[in-house]
């Protein structure tokens, strides 16, 4: 072979297995007459950041840049079921399943959806405890007509008898779909927040009672949108579209615009402040029947103990967020690796150990004002007492000793989370969104990062005894029979080891 070849020659001239020969073309030298490849380079941070400009008439327009075909535009407004105090409960249920019907300029839902149809668009409302998120995501080339759509479902709803009617049978029928659920998380985290926050805040309602569906009409809940969708409690977010296009269509379609309820001024807009009171909410279910098919679901009972962390404004929520994840915890048929969190401390401590134990999970609830770190677990109705005490055994041990592998492990996790999901156009809008609505900026997610790895065990033990001093959340659900008293719960938290007080019985 020719030497002068060199190293391309030899790439070139490499034989298959099969006895053919590659085509003489090398993969590893340029090609000759062909111009130099220019590769794509890190842009400066700068073209990443969340922009923000707040209108005349205190809209907020935010906006993040992101490669692609298709953007996630929505509008979230600062309403949800923390503001019905003064108002029937239910509400925010309503709007979000009467989102996306017929408008000032829609005459039906099927109108939208076609609408959406010619830019590839999906249509999605939902509603929390304190906002309501109306979104759609488009093709980029369609913003004005997704804008336009945006200001008109929030704005100009019809909110007709039949959309009302129909909406009432598709709330009843949810109501009864959640009670007839094998997973009761839903219903559970229903029940900690009324016993953490009882008739208060975000511990009212967020389904609407059976018994106000018949309650509310068009004039309940023109009353309510007058004082809640106010242009200064929303923001208009995208993702994947040029700023200023934004704002040009928020002008146009969002700026001195007459909602259909009228522009009166706002009089009863509840700015109450969370306060947390603890407490108990039991309901007594029998669970024997809930299995959707021919294998039976064993009867259990769920419990759910709670206590006060801190709002998603407070310093202390990293620390907060990186125990949740130092928690973890799941069902015990949940298989995988450490991605999964088999090494997390409810699954090393609890599901490991007690094998009758057929869920133990951490959740963290955060809102603008208070925040919620709680524990979920399920067992046999026989062994609820000492399914109790393994779980305040495990909030004791929150505050004393953490490892620093353990440490780091839940920090990466967190990181890990947190980067992964912000890969999803959808959460990046979300997040904007929620960030903006309230704090009128946007952390980033390297900053997050950041203060992640800033967390020290010390921080994890400061949280925690503040937390521990305060009473505790508790929600029962299904067989209550050997379900500890609630004073008997809280003597456990107060106590060195978590143990529950000892009982005596003469008759067993």
């Amino acid at each position: 072979m020719d030497q002068s070849l060199g190293w391309c020659g030899l790439a070139a001239a490499r034989s298959y297995s099969g006895g053919g020969s590659y085509p003489n073309v090398s993969l590893t030298c340029p090609l000759p007459g062909v111009p130099k490849a220019v590769f794509a380079a890190a842009e400066g941070r700068e073209r990443f950041e969340t922009r923000v400009t707040v209108l005349e008439n205190g809209l907020r327009v935010a906006s993040q840049n992101k490669f692609g075909q298709f953007c996630t535009v929505g509008l979230l407004i600062n309403s949800g079921s923390r503001h019905e105090a003064k108002y029937l409960s239910g509400i925010a249920h309503f709007l979000e399943k009467l989102a996306f019907s017929s408008t000032a300029q829609f005459s039906s839902k099927d109108e939208i959806l076609l609408t959406l149809e010619k830019h590839g668009g999906i249509c999605d409302c939902q509603a929390s405890r304190d906002t309501i998120m109306y979104a759609v995501s488009a093709d980029a080339k369609g913003l004005d007509t997704v804008v336009n759509l945006l200001a008109d479902v929030a704005l100009q709803p019809r909110l007709s008898d039949e959309e009302i009617e129909m909406t009432r049978m598709a709330i009843r029928f949810e109501l009864e779909d959640l009670n007839m659920r094998p997973d009761p998380e839903p219903l559970l985290t229903e029940m900690i927040h009324a016993a953490a926050y009882r008739e208060n805040t975000v511990g009212l309602k967020r389904f609407c009672p059976v018994e106000n569906t018949d309650k509310i009409d068009q004039k309940v809940l023109h009353s309510y949108l007058r004082n809640y969708y106010t242009p200064d409690r929303m923001v208009l977010a995208g993702v994947g579209i040029e700023h200023e296009q934004l704002v040009e269509c928020a002008k146009k379609y969002l700026l001195g615009v007459e909602p259909v309820w009228g522009s009166a001024q706002t009089k009863e807009v509840d700015r109450s402040v969370a306060q947390y009171t603890g407490g108990i909410v039991k309901v007594e279910k029998d669970m024997s029947d809930v299995s959707l098919g021919p294998t039976p679901i064993p009867e259990l009972t769920h419990i759910m103990i709670g206590l006060e962390s801190c709002s998603f404004l407070e310093e202390d929520f990293i620390p907060f967020a990186v125990l949740n994840m130092m928690m973890g915890g799941g069902g015990s048929f949940s298989a995988g690796g450490p991605g999964k969190g088999m090494f997390t401390r409810l699954y090393l401590n609890v599901l490991n150990r007690h094998h009758w134990m057929y869920n133990a999970t951490s959740y963290h609830h955060s809102y603008e004002d208070t925040g919620l770190l709680c524990i979920h677990a399920s067992a046999d109705p026989k062994q609820v007492r000492e399914m109790v005490e393994i779980i305040t055994r495990e909030f004791i041990l929150m505050a004393g000793a953490i490892g620093e592998v353990e440490l780091e492990r839940a920090k990466t996790q967190l990181k890990s989370m947190l980067m992964m999901n912000l890969e999803s156009r959808p959460v990046i809008f979300e997040d904007v969104g929620r960030q903006v609505l309230a704090t009128n900026t946007r952390k980033l997610p390297h900053e997050l990062c950041a203060l992640i790895s800033k967390v020290k065990s010390t921080d994890i033990k400061r949280v925690v005894t503040k937390m521990l001093h305060k009473k505790p959340a508790v929600a029962a659900l299904g067989d209550l029979t050997d379900l500890p008293t609630y004073e008997h719960i809280q003597e456990a938290l107060s106590s060195k080891d978590g143990r529950l007080p000892r009982m005596y019985r003469l008759f067993r």
